[in-house]
């Protein structure tokens, strides 16, 4: 493990899951241990700023989901297989970890606090719940319409309809993305792993209150951050989970949207740091 001031420095390993899937890491940093958990149409690259700047103050353990980057994967999914995944890792480092995860990797995150998971800490940023009738939320037949352009080989397609349909991107901002090739071709690659996702959520994005039985598992201290520029359901969708959750509470953060954890991880650093440190 990096030792003094070489808290950058990263490690390379790989954890076996409770299915034999390997699983690929990246483990920086000394201190208590943090895990960080991906969104949808991302993988451990996406949160390498995050890793890094999180690094100064504990050990981060930076992981590539199921399915994505230099990890394994295995015929069948279930959401199970990734809480496994991360009972795995937080293995790896001792056995216990502080957990963080951003949209539908909140949920996976959730999912792992509530199936018993030993957790010190729970931060989650804008876990993608629609808790109230009139919020926007995905197409009723998402799982479908997917499935459906992803065995037609139709990669591109299935991006673009889940980040128009389900994340509410302007098409006109999709269209001049795809004059990115590397980015394009990166989330193209990630597509297969989007009814992953589309599992994790569940029935939690219909526009109802949340299932109190459903997280009534989570009893490790929570940390709900939402941005201040985010549309109001998402803050809804906090409030929601702070209300069913023993120990959990919520910071709005003035200035950030739902790409904060790419676009200004500084911030959400400092605030994983002060309430994993508090």
């Amino acid at each position: 493990m990096p030792t003094g001031r070489d808290w950058s420095a990263r490690v390379e390993a790989r954890v076996v899951s409770a299915d034999g899937t390997e699983i690929a890491c990246e483990q920086s940093g000394r201190g208590p241990a943090v895990i960080l958990v991906a969104s949808a149409l991302a993988d451990r690259s996406d949160t390498t700023k995050l890793a890094a700047l999180l690094a100064q103050h504990f050990t981060v353990v930076n992981y590539d989901r199921r399915g994505r980057g230099a990890s394994g994967d295995a015929r069948a999914y279930a959401p199970d297989r990734e809480i496994e995944d991360i009972a795995a890792l937080v293995e790896h480092v001792g056995g216990s970890a502080s957990l963080f995860g951003s949209s539908s990797g909140a949920v996976l995150a959730l999912r792992a606090a509530a199936a018993g998971v030993n957790l010190d800490r729970l931060a989650v940023y804008e876990p993608p719940f629609v808790v109230a009738e009139g919020d926007h939320g995905p197409p009723e037949d998402l799982a479908q319409q997917i499935t459906v352009l992803l065995a037609e080989g139709r990669h591109s397609d299935a991006v673009t309809y889940f980040m128009t349909r389900v994340q509410g991107m302007p098409g006109i901002a999709v269209f001049f993305m795809k004059f990115m090739p590397k980015t394009w071709a990166h989330l193209t690659e990630l597509a297969s792993t989007l009814p992953y996702d589309i599992a994790v959520m569940g029935d939690t994005q219909q526009g109802k209150p949340l299932d109190a039985e459903e997280w009534k598992g989570v009893a490790v201290r929570t940390r709900v951050l939402t941005g201040g520029k985010s549309p109001a359901a998402f803050r809804r969708a906090a409030l929601a989970v702070t209300e069913i959750l023993p120990q959990a509470d919520h910071r709005s953060l003035p200035g950030l949207n739902h790409g904060a954890v790419v676009m200004a991880p500084r911030k959400i650093a400092s605030q994983i740091t002060e309430f994993i440190k508090g």
